[in-house]
C-alpha cells in the first residue's frame, strides 16, 4: 500500500511538472513568434535604409576635378530635375531667394545665410554661387543685379 502511495505522489509531482513545462514552453514559444517578427520587421528597415542610401547616391551632386581641385557639379535645371541634387548650401540660397517677397540682393541673401556683408570680398563667393543657380535655370537674375525665383 506504501508503494502505491508513493506512485500516486510521484505521478502528481510529474503531471504538475508536466503542466509547468507546457506552460514555459507557450512562454518560450511566443517569445520565439515576437523575435521571428521583430526579425522581420529588421530587415525590411534595413532595406528601405539601403534603398534610400541608394537613392540618394543617385541623386546627389556629382564630383568633379577642375584643374586638380575638387568641384561640386551643379546640374541644369530641368522638368525633371530635383532640389535634392543641390549641394547643401545650394539649396538654403535657392530657399532664401524662394522665400524673399521680391528680388533680393547678393547683401540680403548673405545676410540671412548669417555671412559678414559689410566687407565686399565675403559677399563675391555668394554672387558666384546665384550666379552659377542663374545660368543652371534655377534663379533669374535681373539686369538690375538682384535676383528672383522661377517658377
Amino acid at each position: 500500500m506504501q508503494e502505491l502511495e508513493r506512485i500516486t505522489a510521484r505521478r502528481s509531482e510529474l503531471d504538475a511538472l508536466t503542466e509547468e513545462l507546457a506552460k514555459q514552453l507557450q512562454e518560450v514559444q511566443a517569445e520565439r513568434e515576437e523575435l521571428v517578427i521583430a526579425e522581420r520587421v529588421l530587415h525590411r528597415l534595413a532595406e528601405q535604409d539601403r534603398a534610400a542610401t541608394e537613392a540618394a547616391a543617385a541623386v546627389a551632386p556629382a564630383p568633379a576635378r577642375v584643374a586638380g581641385r575638387a568641384v561640386l557639379l551643379i546640374p541644369h535645371r530641368s522638368e525633371t530635375s530635383d532640389e535634392a541634387a543641390l549641394p547643401g548650401d545650394y539649396r538654403k540660397i535657392l530657399a532664401i531667394v524662394r522665400a524673399a517677397d521680391g528680388p533680393v540682393q547678393v547683401r540680403g541673401v548673405g545676410e540671412e545665410l548669417g555671412l559678414e556683408v559689410t566687407a565686399r570680398g565675403k559677399l563675391e563667393p555668394l554672387r558666384a554661387k546665384l550666379t552659377k543657380l542663374a545660368d543652371r535655370g534655377w534663379l533669374h537674375k535681373r539686369p538690375d543685379g538682384r535676383f528672383t525665383a522661377r517658377l
